[in-house]
């Protein structure tokens, strides 16, 4: 085990560089040959899936359907929204022909010249534009709203400088547009979303996050309101965790989807947007993990027991093999995902190693002595803390401890993000606190100036006006001006 363990990075040594090893050695994702783009390997793309039915059935349950919307969109709709465009106008990868043909010299390929296309088409950052083109063939009447959309897809943002899961030039995430008859129908579900991601983050990724409203600086680009989760890494660097937009009727204007209301005048409809990434994956590195490597929230683990026997010898191990298989199947019976691993190409010390390394949160092994004895020994991920235990029972157990490790690395991940949450009401204490990482309340006069400022001087910026903690009129720690309420600030990725 210490020779697997060697490699990785102390977290106190260099937190970035324990990250990287993590995703690599964990086997969750590798660089690809294209820059700023990466592979997602089996066992994290594990990982991605369960999150993906998780939260797809929580869209659901809320009236949202999937659809799917073209990759790539013309360039003449991101112009009819100019503040979207603007927004991701540096981002955007441009397909401008749409053939090759092998150069003069018959060495390569290149470009055919004539195959210019007569509109460049944008590879989607996000869709907006294409989708709200479609709904304006959709909406019609008051009938035919609310209009509840959400696609499971990749979209591509050009990055210059990357890091796998947390900020990549292509990334896989869901993304979902609302029409609505109301202003105040489309403010309750871009609120709604938000708690649902808010539920998800806490429940089945045991992330504590603090709800709230970004300023207007920090808003997606085309919305009125932008709605936000911010999760504390162990670095005490926050990370934007998922985001519900309140759109107004900015998209529904520029792309002129009205519908007639019940006294049959026309309208224009109100819309929202929300979206969560496989920038969760890199939540939950930075937030459970530790110097042994992956620690992962047992509803969200690909495998959640192993399962491994330590024998000499064919007899003795099909003898273990036929105590384990009751208890295999009463555990797959209560729907919890068992892996055992009885191949004999590997030793078990590296076994247990790399089944640490990934995080599987309960590890069961059964031994020659265990065979005679009736028991098995029961290690936990969270605490890799041991046990000796009868095998009778043990289903119901292991069933217990799950939810156990469940809680314990939620109540973890909270007890740390409360103890590193700060008020704070003078900028010099604060320059130099914010150094050392956590969340910061502080008074903000609401101007983009002081804003500005503090992220020119700091490289901290405001996370969000956050719901959780009550509002207090004070003096704005920068500017001295009176200043209704505080602000999460925080230094970020």
């Amino acid at each position: 085990m210490a020779k697997e363990l060697k490699h990785l990075t102390k977290r106190s040594e260099n937190y970035s560089q324990w990250y990287n090893d993590i995703v690599a050695k964990a086997d969750l994702a590798e660089q690809s040959a294209v820059r700023g783009c990466m592979v997602i390997k089996p066992y994290g793309y594990a990982i991605w899936e369960k999150m993906q039915h998780q939260l797809d059935l929580m869209f659901k349950e809320t009236g949202a359907q999937n659809a799917y919307f073209p990759l790539l969109i013309p360039k003449s709709f991101f112009s009819r929204e100019a503040e979207h465009v603007e927004g991701f106008a540096k981002e955007c990868a441009v397909v401008t022909h749409y053939r090759l043909r092998v150069n003069d010299d018959k060495t390569g390929i290149e470009v055919d010249p004539a195959a210019k296309l007569e509109e460049e088409l944008i590879v989607r950052p996000t869709s907006e534009t294409i989708i709200w083109n479609t709904y304006k063939n959709w909406i019609h009447s008051y009938r035919d709203l609310p209009l509840m959309c959400n696609q499971w897809c990749n979209v591509m943002r050009w990055e210059m400088r990357t890091r796998p899961f947390l900020r990549t030039s292509e990334f896989l995430w869901q993304e979902g547009h609302t029409a609505h008859a109301t202003r105040e129908e489309a403010e309750e579900e871009a609120q709604k979303m938000l708690h649902v991601y808010a539920d998800f983050a806490e429940k089945w990724m045991a992330v504590p996050v603090v709800r709230g409203v970004k300023s207007e600086t920090e808003r997606f680009a085309g919305a009125l309101n932008t709605y936000t989760i911010e999760a504390m890494m162990q670095d005490g660097k926050a990370l934007q965790s998922g985001t519900s937009h309140f759109l107004g009727q900015n998209f529904a204007k520029a792309f002129d989807v009205t519908f007639l209301n019940k006294d049959n005048k026309p309208e224009y409809v109100w819309a929202t947007s929300w979206g969560v990434s496989t920038r969760l994956i890199g939540a939950l590195i930075m937030t459970h993990s530790d110097d042994n490597g992956l620690v992962l929230p047992p509803k969200l683990a690909p495998i959640q027991v192993v399962i491994v026997p330590i024998s000499k010898g064919d007899e003795q191990l099909a003898a273990i093999t036929e105590k384990l298989t009751p208890i295999i199947n009463e555990l797959r019976a209560k729907g919890i995902s068992v892996k055992y691993d009885d191949a004999t190409n590997k030793r078990p010390g590296f076994k247990f190693a790399d089944y640490e390394l990934k995080g599987v949160p309960v590890r069961l092994v059964m031994g020659a002595r265990d065979l005679e004895e009736g028991t098995l020994e029961i290690m936990r991920r969270d605490t890799l803390e041991k046990e000796t235990r009868s095998i009778d029972g043990i289903a119901a157990y292991v069933e217990n401890l799950l939810n156990d490790i469940q809680d314990n690395i939620y109540q973890k991940a909270l007890n740390f993000r409360n103890e590193h949450i700060y008020e704070c009401d003078n900028y010099e204490e604060f320059k130099e606190r914010i150094k050392d990482g956590g969340f910061f309340l502080c008074h903000w006069d609401g101007t983009a100036e002081t804003e500005a400022k503090i992220k020119e001087e700091t490289q901290a910026t405001i996370r969000c006006v956050p719901f959780m903690f009550e509002q207090t009129p004070g003096v704005d720690m920068v500017s001295g001006k009176p200043a209704t309420q505080r602000v999460l600030i925080a230094r970020s990725y």
